[in-house]
């Protein structure tokens, strides 16, 4: 049903902007803050998870896990969540999109880099063979057609503007439902992909990983046919910035009544307290309700 629901977001003509989440609480915030979408990070799994970078070392299987815990809070918002390389071949791809699929995960994204990969922004990265990584999103589309597959390309970087458009359209043409043109932020640029690819979706990112970069309208990029602009690390980056300074008041002063926070009784309701507390009164032994 969500991924349904996602297909119906990248086919409108508006843009959705897809926050990062990273637990189950951050999914319930993202859900009360009224978002059609949300996503699940490799960055931020592997940051939070083993206190690594973004540089392979997480797995499908761990982002799938993550997830599981975060679909419960979501209801009937879709979850993309981030699929690095596929971790091998079409059949390891194939895999991961089926364990993606069963953990509630609703879209993936899919990147031509070479294993072990390298966070989007950084220098050195390496992409494979056209044939081989548009054989993925061909495995993945006739073996798991009912998970959104959204094909990344890192070739910007590496090969220039050209090179991604070819690339773009191949992997289209393979049965991507939208295609992912990392680095690819201005407004002209976006122009001339969308005119290589007309009615194909565009996802774009706007990570704090690249920098100070263009900060288009929405309606400038619903024209070029971007539909879906995420932000993967924007909470979690702010999150790590309210704890750093609760924990340098409570250091300082030993309270950390000076920094900003969110009430308790905002939190436990939040988590669903008051819900789980009736519950658990309904069935204490002697005064069982009906």
């Amino acid at each position: 049903m969500t991924a349904s629901a996602l297909r119906a977001i990248l086919a409108s003509d508006r843009v959705t902007h897809v926050p990062g989440v990273y637990d189950p609480v951050t999914a319930a915030l993202a859900v009360a803050a009224g978002h059609r979408a949300v996503h699940l990070s490799g960055a931020a799994v592997s940051a939070i998870m083993l206190g690594r970078p973004d540089l392979g070392f997480v797995h499908g299987t761990q982002i799938a896990d993550r997830a599981s815990t975060l679909v419960p809070a979501l209801g009937d918002i879709p979850l993309i969540a981030d699929a690095d390389t596929g971790y091998g071949n079409p059949l390891h791809a194939v895999w991961t999109a089926l364990a993606y699929s069963r953990a509630g995960i609703s879209g993936l994204h899919l990147e031509d880099q070479a294993s072990p990969k390298r966070c989007g922004h950084l220098a050195g990265k390496e992409i494979i063979d056209i044939g081989e990584a548009a054989a993925k999103i061909t495995a993945l589309a006739d073996q798991a057609p009912h998970i959104v597959v959204i094909a990344r390309t890192d070739a910007y970087s590496v090969r220039g503007l050209d090179e991604t458009i070819v690339r773009c359209r191949a992997y289209a043409e393979a049965g991507a439902d939208a295609v992912f043109p990392e680095g690819v932020d201005s407004l002209d640029e976006l122009k001339l992909v969308h005119r290589a690819l007309p009615g194909v979706p565009l996802v774009i990112n706007r990570s704090e990983a690249g920098g100070n970069r263009p900060v288009l309208s929405d309606a400038d990029l619903a024209e070029v046919g971007v539909r879906l602009v995420l932000h993967p690390v924007a909470a979690l980056l702010a999150a790590m910035r309210a704890a750093s300074l609760a924990y340098r008041a409570i250091a300082d002063g030993g309270t950390a009544e000076p920094v900003d926070r969110m009430p308790w009784a905002a939190f436990t309701a939040l988590v669903g307290q008051d819900e789980a507390l009736d519950l658990d009164a309904r069935y204490v032994p002697g005064r069982l309700q009906t």
